[in-house]
């Protein structure tokens, strides 16, 4: 079933939702040069595609836009049924379709597909998980992406007993290899072998190898209101307990900037098996990750590294480092 946005645009509670009810009527949105330069500019996009326009259209015949703005798009379209969020605590099987060009405008709907109500606790404000499945298209209806996240939400009601108690870990899809191949195979990937040999991925089995450096959190806001994001949680500190948490998506942008930075073989993302949030970042945190190949394959000739980024948060210089995000994901090898 259809869900409107609600008329005084606050979004959901967690006994608002069923199972089934779908959300679709966030605007679409047209990506334009405007929108890769800011994205750029916030999460330090360092993959050649998206930045080399000569070399994006030897490869993919068009000016491909970064793997993460697209999916900040898209889930910042998932949030109409999201703006009260707590937290967001996975992201799982997403999978980009296809590559979108500067110029394709996003549609994105948003299906409830489990309800989980949480244990009350004294020290905590009464809650619920709902599993959102999540797909986008471009504006010829053609597949994008699609994904599964879980958001935890609050009851309007702290004494409600809803009886939701879907298994949140049975949700979800783990794409096969074919499935993350499929959004690149068509490429001339002969442009690409180029950058061979200017920062390989760590050998399958080495382990973590840090990245050098860290980055700041910066223009958190300026993130979510450039993706559509409207979770209070991303915008009004007194919604995210006198501190505004920075979108789950940033942190993954600059976790992906750091990759690239530190292997420049890495040419764009085709998927995630997923993403765990760990605990919050807070804009001004420094973040620090590390990058572990799992395997490398090859699938329909493309070149797949099979990669797990870690990332940690610090307040300050002094600080202890908080874990933050687990995030697990495939890109395409020149």
């Amino acid at each position: 079933m259809s869900v409107p946005f609600p008329a005084a645009g606050d979004g959901p509670c967690f006994e608002d939702l069923s199972v089934g009810d779908v959300f679709d009527t966030a605007p679409p949105l047209t990506l334009t040069e405007a929108h890769a330069a800011v994205h750029q500019s916030i999460v330090g996009d360092r993959l050649r595609m998206p930045l080399d326009v000569p070399l994006s259209r030897s490869v993919a015949r068009s000016r491909t836009v970064h793997p993460a703005l697209v999916w900040d798009v898209a889930i910042g379209q998932s949030t109409l049924v999201t703006r009260r969020v707590i937290a967001n605590l996975f992201y799982r099987g997403l999978v980009l379709r296809r590559l979108p060009s500067i110029d394709d405008t996003l549609s994105t709907s948003t299906e409830v597909v489990g309800l989980k109500q949480n244990r009350g606790r004294p020290e905590r404000a009464a809650s619920g998980l709902a599993a959102l499945r999540v797909t986008t298209r471009n504006q010829h209806g053609r597949p994008v992406l699609d994904f599964w996240r879980c958001a935890m939400l609050p009851l309007r009601d702290p004494r409600a007993r809803t009886g939701a108690a879907d298994d949140m870990a049975a949700l979800g899809v783990d794409p096969s290899p074919t499935d993350f191949a499929r959004a690149v195979r068509d490429w001339d990937r002969l442009p690409l072998e180029d950058l061979r040999g200017t920062g390989p991925v760590p050998a399958p089995g080495t382990g973590p190898c840090p990245v050098p450096g860290g980055d700041v959190v910066s223009s958190a806001p300026e993130l979510a209101r450039l993706t559509l994001n409207v979770a209070s949680a991303h915008h009004d500190a007194t919604a995210a307990g006198d501190r505004r948490l920075v979108y789950g998506g940033h942190t993954i942008g600059v976790a992906l900037s750091q990759a690239a930075r530190a292997f420049p073989e890495i040419v764009t993302v085709t998927g995630w098996h997923g993403c765990d949030h760990l605990g919050p970042v807070h804009e001004g945190d420094t973040l620090h990750s590390t990058v572990e190949t799992e395997r490398v394959e090859t699938v329909e000739g493309v070149r797949l590294a099979h990669l797990r980024s870690r990332v940690g948060a610090r307040e300050h210089a002094e600080a202890p480092t908080r874990e933050v995000l687990d995030w697990r994901f495939v890109a395409l090898l020149a």
